[in-house]
């Protein structure tokens, strides 16, 4: 089963938990698992640049990786956010699990 795994990067801890949370609450990702610190260096307007850096990967299903993305856009502190994405094979529990946790609430 594929599922959707989404990478980006944000400046400290307390905005990648504020990122997490709201993601999870909005059920756009299954799982959230912030990786750590990094450094990052990079060109930005003509310079290089470095920045310590927390990074978060979220695990989506195929359908809502589109409002993930757009979600991340939305809600992130940088002009240009890193946001990687790519599919991956998950076993059928952990798809199923993925698929099921990220859909869509039904409002009666």
């Amino acid at each position: 089963m594929n599922v959707i795994l989404m990478l980006t990067t944000m400046p400290d801890t307390t905005a990648a938990e504020k990122l997490m949370s709201a993601i999870l609450a909005a059920r756009l990702a299954a799982c959230a698992t912030q990786l750590g610190a990094v450094r990052s260096s990079f060109h930005w307007q003509g310079k290089i640049e470095s920045a310590d850096e927390v990074q978060i990967l979220f695990k989506t299903s195929v359908g809502r990786a589109q409002e993930l993305e757009q979600f991340i856009l939305s809600h992130h502190p940088y002009d240009t956010p890193e946001i990687l994405s790519w599919q991956a094979i998950a076993s059928a529990a952990y798809g199923q699990w993925v698929n099921t946790e990220t859909q869509r609430p039904i409002h009666v």
